[in-house]
């Protein structure tokens, strides 16, 4: 049995190391898990075409999640309402879209979400499940801040919430955006907020992840701010659609071993 992660680019993504170590810890030797690079244009083809050739299921990263909903026979509810997906169940000849991103980043606070405000940067796939997210667990503000304003505004317009000019303090701070995705570029450029502006926030949330961790987590963690790093959420997410696919508990301690040696 196959399994992948779909993305544009996705040689960086760590899920095949996860999921095969899972795929080991519970018996399952003649399952694989690979990498499925996607380029937009063809990505329903692909799609279209891993049933056939023995995948039962597949992730979905940057920039599919809306695409992977929309090519769905049958969505969760969570997917539905938030618009994007990021695990693809094949089964009994349909595709069945799940979010896992939503509970994973809820999951990995430190504290309640009910009665707490949050800045959510970004208003991609993973954005939108945050949002979303924090909302049905009872936040009570989440801005959108995204470099194209007409994109958050287009997101609160849906799900709730309201839109971000800057980068103002709140409980709780999530990078959904890109940046820090290549390591390359100063990623405080990118974003709407300097290093010692991490202090606004009682906690920080980075859906990248990198060896070293990201400019932003780092700075934080620099500052004693509480941090969530990308590895963490990617773990806790692919346990959800580990489970999804096997119908077996996710051994989340042999994940989280894998993810931090690659």
């Amino acid at each position: 049995m196959r399994l992948g992660v779909l993305g544009w680019p996705v040689g960086h993504s760590r899920s095949p190391a996860i999921q095969n170590a899972a795929l080991r810890a519970v018996g399952l030797r003649d399952w694989r898990y690979q990498l499925l690079p996607a380029p937009p244009e063809l990505f329903a083809e692909i799609v279209g075409g891993l049933p056939g050739v023995g995948f039962r299921g597949a992730n979905v990263t940057i920039p599919h999640k809306a695409a992977a909903l929309a090519l769905a026979d049958r969505a969760t509810d969570a997917a539905a309402a938030i618009g994007a997906a990021n695990t693809l169940v094949f089964e009994d000849g349909e595709v069945f879209a799940d979010n896992t991103d939503a509970p994973a980043v809820i999951d990995a606070l430190p504290f309640p979400v009910t009665g707490r405000s949050a800045l959510v940067l970004g208003a991609g796939g993973s954005a939108r499940a945050v949002v979303w997210a924090l909302l049905r667990a009872g936040a009570e503000e989440v801005r959108v801040w995204n470099r194209t304003p007409e994109r958050a505004r287009a997101l609160v317009d849906e799900l709730g919430g309201t839109v971000a000019g800057g980068a103002q303090p709140a409980d709780i701070l999530v990078n959904c955006t890109s940046s820090g995705l290549d390591g390359s570029a100063p990623m405080f450029k990118e974003l709407p907020l300097d290093a010692d502006d991490v202090t606004g926030y009682d906690s920080v949330v980075d859906l990248v992840y990198t060896d070293t961790g990201t400019d932003l987590v780092r700075a934080a963690r620099e500052r004693g701010v509480f941090t969530v790093d990308g590895l963490d959420i990617l773990v806790r997410q692919g346990a959800l659609s580990f489970e999804r696919f096997t119908g077996v508990e996710a051994p989340v301690d042999v994940m989280h071993a894998a993810a931090r040696t690659g």
